[in-house]
This record gives C-alpha cells, structure tokens and sequence, in this order.
C-alpha cells in the first residue's frame, strides 16, 4: 500500500446546473421546484471525494459517515450552484470537510462532513456478508 498523501487544504470542485431531476418536487422531498437538500447533499459529498480522489493509495477509497447541512437559500431550475469543499481535519481515518454552496446569486447551503478511510476489499466484503447472512436468515 502506497503512503496517503492527504493534507488539511485539499479543495474539490463541483458545478451543477438545477435540472428538473434535481427538484424537491421530483425527489419527494417537498413540492416546489427548487433545488432539493438530498440533491445539493450528493453535491457535497461529490466535492469532498473529488478533493481527496487523487491523493489516496489503490485500493483505499471514503465513504460518507456523518454530514450536517444547511440549506439556507431556493435555487431554481437552470441556475448553477458551485460546491466546494475543504479538507478542514484528519483525525486516524476520519476527514473532516468545510463544504459552501453557492448559486449565481447567493450562498445556498453550508456543511460539516466526515469521511472515512477504508480498504475497498474489505468494506465490499463485509457488505455481501450481509447477503450470505440473510440468505442463512431465511430472509427474501
């Protein structure tokens, strides 16, 4: 396994148009057709995984544990939002992130989100344990 070369600092990127699919009305998440937190969500955790992409060994990778979101402001359909995140705080295997959201008029959402180191071989096997023991579970 190759040394992880990750560092307080390290920013991801992401830029979204607001399409239709990415609405509370179409998410089931309220009714309007603004952006939806479980859309701006996924954008962030985008950003923090593009921030670290390329700084981790083979065959490790993060995964999601705990993000705090704030949806502050309405973005309609066809503005652009722009997430950014920031690699705020290594503690062992947990990242801490800064993440904004920003439309092309004003800041929409704000979050703290941890991240966790993992071996992908045995995080993927862990989770099709889970299939074997259902299966011995008589489960369907």
């Amino acid at each position: 396994m190759n040394k992880i070369e990750l560092h307080p600092g390290l920013v991801g990127d992401v830029q979204h148009v607001v399409q239709k699919v990415d609405t509370a009305a179409y998410l089931g998440s309220g009714t309007l057709d603004v952006l939806a937190t479980p859309a701006l969500v996924q954008w962030m955790e985008q950003a923090a995984v593009q921030a670290i992409a390329e700084h981790l060994p083979t065959g490790q990778t993060s995964v999601g544990g705990h993000i705090d979101v704030q949806h502050v402001a309405p973005t309609p359909v066809g503005l652009t939002v722009r997430v950014q995140a920031v690699l705020s705080e290594m503690v062992g295997r947990r990242l801490t992130f800064h993440i904004e959201a920003w439309d092309e008029d004003e800041q929409v959402g704000i979050a703290t989100h941890d991240r966790f180191l993992v071996d992908e071989k045995a995080f993927i096997t862990h989770a099709q344990a889970k299939i074997q023991g259902k299966a011995r579970r008589g489960g369907s």
